[in-house]
This record gives structure tokens, sequence and C-alpha cells, in this order.
């Protein structure tokens, strides 16, 4: 990774070049760490990635790198941020970290008045959605929209859900709400991009 530079940016049709090894690293990494994730589909990757709601790394030499996506839920009310995953090769390198600030301030920026949200059994990604400015809630204070239940059915954990009535599972729900933050979180990606072993750069929006 020496002297690698590393562009993170707003995906674009050109980078569904990527979209396979992403499904690929995405379920991999779920098998790895023994924890359910619901299943993305190549043709729903590269729709976001068309669409303009995905936030991709990659190398100067065009290595993927990393990737997050957001939807939109009750006609904007609402705003997902899911889908980060890391190349290995590049973890435990502070890119994570960069990617989720990048894919936070897009969705808030073209939904400014939306409500956050993010649900993970990942303590790191719970550690990075604190860092944003996200608080714990219940399922019930997240999306009622069907659409985005639905795509927890190729969860492991699911019946876990239906059981619980989908009030609760194994994943954490953490929302950010514009409306109860009174200075934003500092979220710029300048200040905490301090990789290890390569040099980065950011691009901007």
């Amino acid at each position: 990774m020496d002297n690698q530079i590393i562009f993170i940016r707003v995906a674009n049709f050109r980078d569904t070049i990527y979209a396979e090894e992403i499904k690929s690293e995405t379920e991999n990494s779920a098998i790895a760490r023994g924890s359910g994730i619901a299943k993305r589909s190549i043709e729903s990757i590269i729709e976001k990635m068309v669409c303009g709601k995905a936030v991709i790394a990659v190398t100067n030499h065009g290595e993927w790198v990393g990737f997050s996506y957001f939807e939109t839920w009750e006609d904007g009310k609402f705003v997902s941020n899911s889908g980060l995953i890391v190349s290995p090769k590049f973890r435990n390198s502070g890119v994570a970290k960069s990617i989720k600030q990048k894919i936070f301030k897009l969705s808030h920026r073209l939904y400014p008045n939306a409500k956050i949200f993010s649900i993970t059994s990942g303590a790191a990604i719970m550690h990075m959605n604190a860092q944003l400015g996200f608080l714990p809630v219940t399922f019930a204070e997240i999306t009622h929209d069907e659409r985005f239940w639905k795509g927890c059915e190729s969860c492991v954990n699911f019946d876990i859900l239906e059981r619980k009535k989908k009030r609760n599972c194994l994943c954490t729900a953490m929302l950010f709400d514009p409306e109860n933050i009174i200075e934003f979180p500092n979220y710029s990606a300048e200040k905490n991009n301090h990789f290890n072993q390569f040099k980065s750069v950011q691009n901007e929006f």
C-alpha cells in the first residue's frame, strides 16, 4: 500500500465494474464475523452507484478499497446509511471512518431535514455513528416503511426480527435527528484521515 493515493468520492456508472467484488466481500465479511447481514444484489449495488446514492474508495491504480450507500424512506423523511465495507487489504487504516463521514455528509447535504439512521451489530460502526451525533434508539423511532424491513429477509437473523414483531433484533438502531443537534459534530474527513501506510486524497462532492 506504500505511496498509494486513495480517492473517496461519490460513485458513478463507471464504478459498476466493482459491484461483484463489493457483493462478495460484503458476504465474506459477514461470514467471518459470524454476524447477520441483509444480502445486497449486484443489481442493487449498481443502482446505488448510477443514482448517486453511494460513496466509493479506489486507489490511483484503480483498485477497489471501500464502499457505502444511502437510501431514502417515507418520501425523504428518513435516510438510511448502509453497506459500509472495506477491502481486507485496507482495513485498520482509517479509510472506513472516512467513507462513513462522506456518506453521512452526502446524505445530510441532499436531505438536510431528514432523520438519518443506521442499524448495525458492529461495535466499530456504532462508535463511528456516535462520533457523528447518532444516538441509540428503538426500532419504533426509525422508518416504518415495509420496503426497508423487507431487505432484512435475507439476513440469517430475520426469524428473530419476526418473532420480536420488528420491535428489536440483534442489531442496534442509531439515529441522527437534525432537529436535536444544536451544533453539528465535526465530521471533517481531512482532520480524521490519518492513514498509517499510505497517502489519501479526499475528493470534493
